[in-house]
């Protein structure tokens, strides 16, 4: 019924940056919140960046000073903006978001697929 699609990891040296992108396609009739969550070697996915309502933002302490959410609501799709990179941002970050669909009354938590970042020199 609804599909995340993520672009944009790729290889980037230590202090750069990459910006990542998700759109959501299927039969969606709104988008509460759409997040991006990552996942380091050997460790549990964690959350990175929460936007809700298109406002209200939320980062990990790791890296709120660094990367940035947004929201491009009439393409249904979100961003993360990572500047400032470090070698231990490296891992697979996913995009989440919670959608309703036309018909459903119960909201979808979507997942993307999982684009790789690799931080290194």
């Amino acid at each position: 019924q609804v599909q995340l699609v993520e672009s944009g990891g790729g290889l980037v040296q230590p202090g750069g940056s990459l910006r990542l992108s998700c759109a959501a396609s299927g039969n969606i009739f709104s988008i509460p919140s759409m997040g991006w969550y990552r996942q380091l070697p050997g460790k549990q996915r964690e959350l990175v960046a929460l936007i809700v309502s298109g406002t209200k933002r939320t980062c990990a302490d790791s890296v709120k000073d660094r990367f940035l959410i947004s929201v491009d609501n009439g393409m249904n799709t979100v961003y993360l903006q990572m500047s400032g990179l470090k070698p231990e941002d490296t891992g697979i970050y996913y995009c989440n978001a919670n959608i309703h669909v036309r018909g459903v009354w119960d909201p979808v938590d979507a997942w993307g697929q999982g684009t790789l970042v690799t931080v290194s020199s």
